[in-house]
Formats: C-alpha cells, structure tokens, sequence
C-alpha cells in the first residue's frame, strides 16, 4: 500500500514545477492582497459596483465563447477590448476621480517627515465647534431643517460657486437664521471653512446609493453624496424628525447626541491628527 502511494505521487509529481518562495515574494503576496482588497471595498460602496457584476458576467460569457470555439464572438470580443477599456474610464470617471482624492488624503510624505509631526493646525476654534453644535440642536428642538457642511483638506470652491458668498464669522445666531423658514438663504447647505462660513445656499451633489433608506429625504441624500466626493463633515438636521444626523466617508449616522457631535466635531478640529481621524471612522460603522 505505501509502495502504491509512493509511485502514485511519484508519477503525479515528478514533472511538477515547486517555485522558491522568499521573504521579498511574501511581501509581494501581502501588498498585492492588500491593494486588492482595499480596491474591492471601494468598489462596493459605490455604484461601480453594479457595473463590476455587468463586466464579470461580460467575462465569463467570452469565456464560454472561448471554450466552445464562437471564433465569431471572439473575434467581435477581441475588436471591442479597446473602445470598453476607454467607455470604463469614461463611466468609472468619478470613482476614479474620488480614489486618488482619497490617496492624496493620507500625507505619506507627511507622515514620514520627522520634522513635521506634532504639528497641529487648528481648523477652527472650540467656539465655532460650539456654536455650530448648539445651532443644530436648537434648530431640532423646533423642527427646522438644516444642512452644514464642514470643510477639512479638500477645498469646496466647485460647490461655494453654486450658492450665494457670504464671508462671516460661524455663531448659532446667524446659522439658525440662516435656515429659518421662509427666507432667502434657507434653500440648500452652508459651507464652512474654517471660523468663516463661506457661502450659503449651496447645491450637493445626491447620493447613488440604493442602499439608503426610503425614508430619508433630499437633504439626508445630499449630506451622504457630499461625504462621498469629499472628506467633509456634514451635518443634517431632519425638518420632519428634529434628529441630527452627520455623514463623512460615506457613512451616514442618524440621531446622533449632542456630545457625540461635539466629540466628531473635536476630531476633526486638527489637521494633523490621524490617530483622532482613525477613531472617527472607526465607530461610524453603525450608520
């Protein structure tokens, strides 16, 4: 029985190719394992993602054309590789856009600078964080709807341009004001940058994603497609519920407390601090 087996690998194996693995080959497997994986969580929080499914079973009906020799079908397939290699780019165009927005985000030269680190620029005071915190809640203790969007490293001009500048210092007096019922500046989000809100009135770009609940409404839409194009903070206030909610990367919390958004807001407030910045994603996973 041993003898059986011994020449039954021995027949199966003795042509076989065994590669030498070295330390360098399994940090490539790891590196390569690491960007593809991060490639397909990005793919699948967006609408790309649909479009990857229509791709794969494009592929796998070639490779059934290929197995059953369809030389006409290959032919066509062979012809089209580059027209769909450019429609990809054209269609991915956004997707694209916002993951290198997302790989300039990480300050790698930053991060490896040694006279850099322990640099905080402060984004804005804890009075403007205060102030923007109170207006939210008082503006939901009487239902009045609101969208805020605060600005980090990506600037906002694109979406300033769409509303109307304003240039004045953030307090919740003039926020509130701003979102009250019936008049001029009420329509739309404001901008902040910084102590200074930049522009009022201002149009977002909706979200695409059909996972959103069908209860949330136009302003909760655009909160959750801003923080999908940008790094921004973006702060709702529901006109029919009175609850606050805030999106960033992609997540939207809703009903979110008065200290909670006071605590995001003061991770947010240093642009150096990336420790700050990886708990904040991390627990906004519930949303």
């Amino acid at each position: 029985m041993i003898d059986w087996l011994r020449n039954f690998v021995d027949n199966y194996t003795h042509d076989m190719y065994v590669p030498r693995v070295q330390v360098m080959d399994i940090i490539e497997i790891l590196i390569i394992t690491v960007i593809v994986y991060e490639i397909m969580l990005w793919i699948k929080n967006t609408k790309a993602w649909m479009l990857l499914r229509g791709i794969i079973m494009l592929g796998v009906f070639i490779f059934l054309a290929w197995m059953f020799q369809m030389h006409t079908i290959l032919y066509l397939a062979g012809q089209s590789i580059n027209v769909l290699a450019i429609a990809a780019v054209v269609v991915f165009q956004p997707e694209l856009r916002r993951a290198l927005e997302k790989l300039g985000e990480k300050n790698l030269f930053n991060s490896i600078n040694p006279f850099d680190r322990g640099r905080e620029n402060e984004r804005f005071s804890d009075e403007t964080a205060d102030s923007i915190v109170r207006a939210c809640y008082e503006m939901g203790n009487v239902c009045t709807g609101a969208l805020i969007v605060v600005e980090q490293a990506i600037r906002l001009n694109e979406y300033e341009m769409t509303g109307i500048e304003l240039d004045c210092k953030v307090s919740s007096q003039v926020l509130i004001n701003i979102f009250e019922h019936n008049t001029p500046l009420h329509d739309g989000a404001v901008i902040i940058r910084g102590d200074r809100i930049t522009s009022a009135t201002c149009y977002l770009p909706l979200s695409d994603n059909m996972s959103i609940s069908k209860d949330l409404g136009t302003r909760h839409r655009a909160a959750l497609g801003m923080s999908e194009v940008c790094d921004a903070l973006v702060i709702v206030v529901s006109e029919e519920t009175g609850l606050v909610s805030a999106a960033m990367s992609g997540r939207l919390t809703r009903g979110i407390r008065r200290e909670e958004l006071r605590e995001m807001l003061g991770q947010i407030q240093y642009r150096r601090s990336e420790q700050k910045r990886f708990t904040i994603r991390k627990g906004w996973r519930r949303g």
